[in-house]
């Protein structure tokens, strides 16, 4: 029996020695890093593109519903042209009609529109704020917003580098860039002015055989669109720095192009903005030197650093990694920050 035993024994270890995979077969089947090829040598890598606003807070400065329910009425459109009017009670208490700032990131869906909608009676000069933060930095390349309501025919977008301490402008539209904005209308971008927001009536223009839709639209901003320098951003710092921001405010200045004072209640009831998705496309800001963006011990996404680099987005060298003066990642080199040589004590 003894010996049967050591023989099973035996056996067991081979076998486990034999489906036991190797070091070498576990490093081949792991997946590769996209910071390094196949050699090991250093490579530019960059996260992931993503919807950076999706699940995000909003905060609205206008909401219907919050202090009492209201009434609002919309235009529906029926066969053969014809326009009716529906009017329904927006109540922030009420789950089926309640039009939260949260309808703004959830997951879109065009069949089952869910919209966030201001109070009514929001009109010029009076303005309506959207303000998203990103968490952290983020290169970004648009951002649109999807309405229920009639597009407005004055808003403009805004970008924090601060964390909302301090906001420069991104994209003006309006029909009458002038007066609202003190801008030109479609004023042209050299390499001089790459980071001027600029104000144009586009999102209002319609096809020769379209007419104004009642509700619905879209708005989408491309931050390098038309920048001259698009081409060669690798090497661009001032449009690099351009589409970099970790906060993003849309304000809402005018619904309509010719605003006048409600001379009926149901006129009010009509007057509001209401948006059912906004997106923010961009890529975590880390430079060249991290391939997707982590959470940190206290919650907050930074970068997953490689390359010898350290920071939030992978902006300065690790300790004892300065023979090379930082700088960021390219498509022809990945600017590795380089240690100092190992010191060899004589025993």
């Amino acid at each position: 029996m003894k010996v049967l035993d050591c023989g099973a024994v035996l056996l067991g270890l081979l076998l486990a020695a034999l489906c036991r995979p190797s070091v070498e077969a576990l490093a081949s089947s792991s997946p590769p890093d996209p910071c390094y090829d196949e050699n090991g040598q250093a490579r530019r890598c960059i996260p992931d593109f993503v919807n950076a606003a999706f699940g995000r807070e909003v905060h609205a400065s206008s909401t219907c519903g919050q202090k009492t329910p209201s009434r609002y009425c919309v235009g529906t459109e029926r066969g053969g042209g014809e326009r009716s009017r529906e009017c329904r009670v927006c109540d922030a208490s009420d789950p089926r009609r309640r039009h939260p700032a949260s309808h703004l990131t959830d997951l879109h869906n065009p069949h089952n529109l869910t919209c966030w909608q201001s109070e009514n009676g929001m009109r010029y000069p009076q303005n309506v704020t959207l303000t998203l933060s990103l968490g952290k930095k983020f290169e970004v390349t648009y951002v649109s917003a999807q309405f229920c309501s009639l597009r407005p025919d004055s808003m403009a977008i805004f970008k924090s580098m601060d964390y909302g301490k301090t906001w420069v402008p991104f994209q003006y539209y309006s029909s009458q860039c002038r007066k609202v904005y003190n801008k030109p209308n479609r004023a042209a971008i050299t390499k001089q002015n790459e980071q001027e927001a600029v104000c144009t009536d586009a999102h209002q223009q319609q096809q020769p055989h379209q007419q104004q839709p009642v509700s619905g639209g879209l708005v989408a901003f491309s931050t390098l669109d038309g920048r001259p320098s698009a081409h060669d951003f690798d090497n661009s710092p001032v449009l690099q720095d351009w589409v970099t921001a970790t906060d993003i405010r849309i304000t809402f200045s005018r619904l309509h192009a010719e605003e006048r004072k409600a001379e009926a209640e149901d006129e009010d009831e009509s007057h509001f903005y209401a948006v059912s998705d906004l997106q923010v496309g961009g890529r975590c800001k880390c430079n060249g030197h991290a391939s997707r963006c982590v959470r940190d011990r206290t919650g907050e996404l930074v970068c997953e650093c490689k390359h010898n680099t350290a920071g939030p987005e992978c902006d300065r060298c690790k300790p004892f990694h300065y023979d090379r003066p930082w700088q960021r990642a390219t498509a022809r080199e990945a600017n590795e920050c380089v240690g100092e040589s190992p010191i060899t004590l004589n025993l």
